[in-house]
């Protein structure tokens, strides 16, 4: 017999995995190998009825959702699919078919729907044993012109995106570090290989990353743990770049062009910082958002493809359902400790004065943050206006 404690852990698990739109089975295989939770598919059927969780009844009003896909298509949800966006109403709580949000795309945004349908997307063939074998890690550099850098890693078998970050810049090893040290904090471990492009920003943690095997690797083989290669054979992470700019990125370029077109935005330092203060908080939170999108999103079959197909996140978390092993090699907190003396962890977007510079003039005028990208477009000039005759 369950206590009331375990049954209410058991009912946020459903939640948290009904909310993020798995499927039955697929929530079944989180409760067992993720959480030694076993439950037969009639018992969950049952819960969910209890939980009130369903997905072909209690539909939302049809008003709520075309209210909310309105607003998403204000922002960078403009440049999503309808399977996409389905998911993003999966995750806001609202009770929707795919059909229903695709008709509705199609009359509020009927000029968008008919660009994507004219993409096309050609894919090449990529074989890995299983997760955390391969991690491949780069830079994408189409908003560096406005002091946005963004850096990413991605598991090579399942996916999976392990770290996605915006910040002034990609070009520091102790930064980029930094970014792989807390990846190997949330997973527990490193890889056994690391794939990246010749670069001395990735010297740091191609240090860590061969400190790390030789201390706690207790299975070495000749496979060099990190290698270095031309950007046509880091494929992963950079045909997954295309899909960023597909979904986010390019918001964001049309945002700052803006900018330009407008003569608010010349290259300088003073604009490059203004740009970090105010977007970049946007820019990551809307990163962390594509990041849990496409971690339990669906990828289809293709054919001739040798990498398996299913969803990120269940093919990194459960290799054992796709026949593959997990290669993580265990890293205990206390090298993880050490080692973050050798990293940078950036606390604000921009330079430290600057940004407290910026901090003063906001409260000092009475401005303030807003979600809104637009809107962001005002507080930026707001501020140049008042740093120009600063800095002049």
């Amino acid at each position: 017999m369950e206590s009331d404690e375990e049954i209410d852990s058991t009912d946020r698990l459903v939640i948290k995995y009904f909310s993020l739109g798995f499927q039955q089975k697929e929530i079944l295989a989180f409760l067992q190998i993720l959480h030694g939770k076993t439950m037969s598919h009639r018992t969950l059927k049952r819960l969910l009825s209890r939980l009130k969780l369903f997905r072909r009844k209690d539909y939302s009003k049809i008003e709520d959702v075309a209210k909310f896909l309105e607003n998403e298509l204000n922002k960078s949800g403009q440049l999503h699919g309808y399977k996409w966006m389905h998911l993003r109403c999966l995750h806001n709580k609202l009770v929707v078919t795919q059909e229903v949000v695709r008709d509705l795309l199609g009359l509020l945004d009927s000029r968008g729907v008919e660009l994507r349908r004219k993409g096309r997307l050609r894919r090449r063939q990529y074989d890995n044993k299983g997760p955390n074998y391969l991690w491949h890690v780069d830079s994408y550099d189409k908003l560096k012109q406005y002091g946005v850098c963004i850096n990413g890693c991605i598991d090579g078998f399942s996916r999976h995106i392990i770290w996605l970050r915006a910040g002034p810049t990609a070009s520091d090893p102790k930064v980029i570090a930094g970014y792989f040290l807390k990846g190997v904090k949330l997973i527990g471990g490193c890889p056994k290989t690391i794939r990246c492009d010749m670069g001395t920003e990735n010297g740091t943690m191609e240090k860590i990353q061969k400190t790390l095997h030789e201390v706690f690797n207790e299975s070495p083989t000749s496979r060099p743990c990190f290698l270095y290669g031309k950007s046509m054979h880091n494929q992963r992470i950079e045909a997954w770049w295309s899909m960023l700019r597909k979904h986010n990125a390019q918001y964001w370029m049309n945002i700052f062009q803006i900018l330009k077109e407008d003569n608010t935005f010349d290259g300088s330092f003073l604009d490059k910082s203004l740009i970090q203060f105010c977007f970049l908080p946007l820019i990551q939170e809307e990163l962390d958002q594509v990041c849990l999108e496409w971690n339990i999103h669906r990828i289809r079959k293709t054919r001739n493809a040798i990498a398996p197909a299913g969803r990120p996140t269940i093919m990194y978390e459960m290799p054992s359902l796709y026949g593959a092993n997990d290669y993580l090699i265990n890293t205990p907190p206390f090298a993880i400790e050490q080692l973050s003396l050798e990293c940078t962890f950036i606390q604000t977007p921009c330079d430290n004065d600057f940004y407290d510079l910026c901090c003063i003039l906001m409260e000092e005028n009475n401005l303030t943050r807003c979600s809104d990208p637009y809107l962001t477009i005002n507080l930026y000039v707001d501020l140049k206006n008042k740093l120009i005759p600063l800095f002049q």
